[in-house]
């Protein structure tokens, strides 16, 4: 076999295992007399699936630029713009990405599996990109018929062309941007360019993995671990203080783009404020034998704790209404205490070994948890910081209120709740 025809071969093979694994997911999943079986196998013969794909390819669009996820019901264009081809500014932008950069595809959820197709490669080459150059082994591999096969992969070739005609939408945004110059003044409607922002999603998607990487990669756990055993590590370790996570999508995280599907949903934010990475006035909690003793001292939380009592002092009706403003005042607590951790978490890790430090186990895996032995094991931190809480808070109410067991559980179940979210949106 010459190793023309060998590459024809290799394309094919890789073609039919491809549509194998999805027809084998998807009767997986059905019994063995279920009546949709012969169905899913017609679907998934080649000539017919990808007849279907490539009828189906204009449901979708590659893009660099997109516009769903400044907001889902927005109907207007995004733009697909390679980086390479953009001006090169002084700031970080998509131009910064070159040649290596991910391609997002929006439109129709139900259509993306024709980009999972064209996403596959042979000796370096995806076949999309073997659909760009019009390729013979490609489309000899797609199909027996060369008509048949070209009129297949200039159909593919087609999602990686920008649309010519583009278009805003009221659900997007838009702002008024006034031109430079001493002739414009703020009141002459000639003197703003009209621009419609976009969402760099294959910027966001590259700034994704590295953070995905700086945080969670082997690597970077090793130099974490040198770090705090004073050891070096030829890595340097890298925090992102006050990271938030935008989701997109909400459960269906496919129908804002491919990417955002890959990244489930999940959108980092950086703090836009200077980096205050440690305050002076942030201390180890050492020789105390609660966090909770320093914790009632915060000003704020002496405040809540008064304004709860008197309101509770004043006999209100056991009603729905009195039931939450109750649970306002004990949440505004419990956020004033995730906001003591997290001042806490600022410190470098490990003061919670000193000699001086007196705190229960729980509390120093919660407020410490990179300065923890590996060894140290602790079945449920979240259930004892939310006992101790409920416990506290008992406490400051219990004279002259009868509170008891009743109000204790209340409040636990309460903490643990948002100790438990906080923990799952953390991982």
């Amino acid at each position: 076999m010459s190793s023309l025809h060998l590459r024809i071969k290799n394309l094919r093979e890789i073609i039919y295992e491809f549509l194998n694994e999805r027809r084998n997911d998807k009767l997986e999943k059905l019994l063995l007399n279920d009546s949709k079986r012969n169905e899913i196998q017609n679907q998934f013969e080649p000539t017919t699936w990808l007849e279907d794909a490539a009828r189906r390819v204009v449901q979708i669009q590659a893009v660099t630029h997109s516009l769903k996820p400044i907001h889902p019901e927005a109907k207007g264009s995004s733009l697909y713009r390679p980086p390479r081809l953009l001006e090169s500014l002084p700031f970080v932008g998509t131009h910064c990405l070159g040649d290596q950069f991910d391609i997002d595809v929006v439109g129709n959820a139900a259509a993306l599996d024709v980009y999972k197709f064209l996403k596959l490669s042979y000796e370096g080459q995806g076949f999309l990109e073997l659909a760009v150059q019009a390729d013979p082994d490609f489309i000899a591999a797609l199909c027996d018929n060369e008509a048949k096969g070209r009129e297949w992969a200039e159909a593919f070739a087609r999602l990686a062309t920008g649309r010519i005609k583009v278009s805003s939408h009221t659900n997007a945004k838009q702002l008024f941007w006034m031109l430079d110059g001493d002739e414009y003044c703020a009141h002459d409607t000639s003197a703003y360019h009209l621009l419609a922002p976009l969402y760099p999603t294959s910027l966001i998607h590259r700034m994704y993995q590295k953070l995905q990487d700086d945080r969670f990669s082997d690597e970077a756990k090793a130099a974490r671990v040198a770090r705090k055993e004073g050891t070096h590590h030829s890595r340097p370790v890298r925090e992102y203080s006050n990271l938030a996570i935008q989701k997109l999508g909400g459960t269906k995280p496919q129908n804002i783009s491919q990417l955002n599907s890959e990244r489930r949903g999940d959108n980092y934010l950086l703090a836009s404020v200077p980096p205050i990475w440690k305050s002076a006035a942030v201390r180890p909690l050492l020789g105390v034998s609660s966090l909770f003793k320093v914790f009632g001292r915060r000003p704020s939380v002496r405040q809540q704790i008064r304004a709860l009592r008197q309101f509770l002092e004043s006999n209100p009706a056991a009603n729905l209404e009195t039931r939450r403003q109750v649970r306002n005042g004990v949440e505004a607590l419990l956020d004033e205490l995730v906001q003591l951790q997290a001042e806490l978490l600022t410190l470098d890790s490990g003061w919670s070994q000193s000699d001086n430090c007196d705190l229960p186990a729980a509390q120093r895996i919660w407020l410490d948890p990179e300065g923890q032995p590996i060894s140290i094991v602790q079945e449920d931190t979240n259930e004892s910081i939310a006992r101790d809480f409920a416990r506290w808070v008992n406490v400051q109410l219990r004279n002259p209120l009868p509170v008891g067991d009743n109000e204790f559980e209340v409040w636990r179940k309460l903490a643990y709740s948002q100790f438990q979210d906080l923990s799952r949106e953390a991982a």
